[in-house]
């Protein structure tokens, strides 16, 4: 009877991963799975949860990376939070060097510095976001390299 606790928790986890979606719960429930079938064949209690545990890592070492990859592959993924602010145009309100300065970023101001030590941006330069460390953007000279245009910003096309 002790499979149907290990199938229980193996259904719960299922359901988690449909609010995650990040594969992680579904790689614990076939560890669970796993753990149904020992205990279906009468192991005691301690093997049971050795092998769900070991099923559960080989699970997620093993086969989420490579079913992460092939879903990239398939669908285009969207970025979200700060994440999504990478590669995105700015507008420098205030002399921005390698110590500080601030952006305007997404209709917001942001504390900014250069990505190289001696590059320097002055106010009314657009840069390009190069990546965010905490709440500082780090900007980059726009010309070498293609930017996404901020939707907000006065003059972008309509319907972005």
């Amino acid at each position: 009877m002790d499979w149907l606790w290990w199938l229980g928790g193996a259904l719960l986890l299922g359901v988690a991963e449909m609010f995650s979606l990040d594969l992680i719960f579904l790689m614990l429930a076939g560890g669970a799975l796993a753990g149904a079938g020992a205990a279906a064949l009468g192991a005691p209690l301690a093997v049971q949860i050795i092998v769900a545990a070991f099923a559960a890592l080989l699970l997620l070492f093993a086969l989420r990376p490579f079913l992460l990859h092939s879903l990239r592959l398939r669908t285009q993924l969207v970025e979200t939070n700060s994440a999504a602010l990478v590669g995105r145009a700015a507008t420098v309100v205030a002399p921005t060097d390698a110590t500080g300065g601030r952006v305007k970023l997404a209709g917001e101001v942001w504390s900014a510095r250069a990505l190289v030590v001696g590059a320097s941006f002055d106010t009314g330069a657009v840069v390009r976001v190069a990546r965010i460390d905490g709440a500082t953007a780090v900007v980059e000279s726009a010309g070498d390299r293609p930017v996404v245009e901020d939707p907000g910003a006065p003059g972008a096309p309509a319907g972005i």
